[in-house]
């Protein structure tokens, strides 16, 4: 292998930033990460583990608005400007649902867009922009990266408008991730009566599969990655394990892991709920918020990033249902975390009590 390549991650300081940054030095993979962010991590609730990665000499920190032409400039300068990134990473998105179409045009398409060029021009040999599942329209067959696109909120309507204008930039070397749900923890206490069926198809990945899938999509064979092959056109990769997940499996693990009793309000109800979705919003967030808060405050949780909050987009009856097999094949990618695991659920919640942003003694 050459001498190790140098990367910019984008948003890097988020979930799947720092878990990338982990995997790039656990794995010695780079000589070194240039991580810009809006958020900071001193005050972006790391664990112990990830302020000392942070604090590696081979990672360097900069806080950054990237929607500032000028402020992108000196993110990509590395030096005295000799040397370019080799591989660039863009996790800077929006993330909240239900915002106003000005607010995901600024943070999702025109900040990918100025991100992207800056890549291009830069020639950096592997470009990853990392997108949703939620940009598929709902089949009974798992979508694969030809099925048809209906982006069903509009955080992933602005992620695939991102997708569209980055693979008309000449010269930019785009591999797109679109993954299905990432793993995260459950409702709390009481029973949890869910609109819609249990069959409704919920896939699932793991972060640390879609931290190696960035890594082995984009780079070269020769530098560390999977790839044999510069990326010569716009490549897209599902990423999705073989869980099949739906919501019955998913709260079986949620009703293990806090006792919970689970139901499903089946098709009457959820029928009318299609019909009075805000009222219906309203009152699960009205049911769940003040049992997390009395919660937090038994366990000394002062403030906490986590809320039991569900946006309406999300209560919708629209389905995450993929086919992530494309990337095995093309690369032999192999995911580490096939299934859906309570382990890896429990293993989370963990990290969040040791944090403090979880109370302690909510799992069985």
């Amino acid at each position: 292998m050459s001498a190790k390549p140098h990367v910019l991650i984008l948003g890097g300081v988020g979930f799947i930033g720092r878990n990338l940054v982990g995997y790039l030095l656990e794995k010695d993979l780079v000589s070194g990460i240039r991580v810009a962010d809006k958020a900071i991590p001193a005050t972006s609730y790391l664990n112990a583990k990830q302020k000392s990665q942070f604090e590696d000499t081979r990672v360097e920190f900069v806080q950054a608005n990237l929607n500032n032409p000028a402020t992108l400039t000196r993110v990509f300068t590395r030096g005295d400007g000799s040397s370019e990134f080799d591989y660039v990473f863009n996790l800077a998105s929006e993330s909240k649902y239900s915002l106003a179409d000005e607010v995901y045009e600024e943070r999702i398409t025109s900040l990918s867009i100025g991100i992207a060029k800056e890549s291009a021009k830069r020639k950096v040999k592997g470009f990853m922009q990392l997108s949703t599942g939620q940009v598929y329209a709902y089949d009974k067959k798992p979508a694969d990266e030809s099925a048809k696109v209906k982006p069903w909120t509009k955080l992933a309507t602005y992620k695939l408008k991102a997708e569209e204008a980055l693979r008309a930039i000449p010269d930019l070397r785009l591999v797109i991730l679109r993954t299905a749900a990432l793993y995260g923890p459950g409702d709390l206490k009481e029973e949890m009566k869910l609109l819609w069926t249990k069959d409704l198809k919920i896939n699932t990945v793991h972060v640390s599969d879609v931290v190696r899938a960035m890594w082995d999509a984009t780079v070269l064979d020769k530098d560390g990655g999977l790839r044999k092959e510069f990326i010569e056109k716009p490549e897209v990769y599902n990423l999705c394990d073989k869980s099949e997940s739906d919501q019955g499996s998913i709260n079986e693990v949620i009703q293990s892991i806090f006792g919970i009793e689970t139901g499903f309000q089946g098709t009457i109800i959820s029928q009318f709920a299609k019909l009075n979705l805000e009222s219906i919003t309203e009152d699960v967030n009205e049911k769940h918020l003040e049992p997390w808060a009395q919660l937090c405050k038994e366990g000394g949780i002062l403030s906490t990033p986590l809320t039991p909050y569900l946006d309406k987009e999300l209560l919708r009856d629209n389905a995450i249902n993929m086919d992530g097999s494309l990337i095995e094949k093309t690369f032999g990618f192999v995911y580490e975390v096939p299934k859906f695991s309570e382990a890896k659920v429990r293993e989370m919640i963990k990290d969040f009590e040791e944090i403090g942003v979880w109370p302690k003694g909510t799992m069985k």
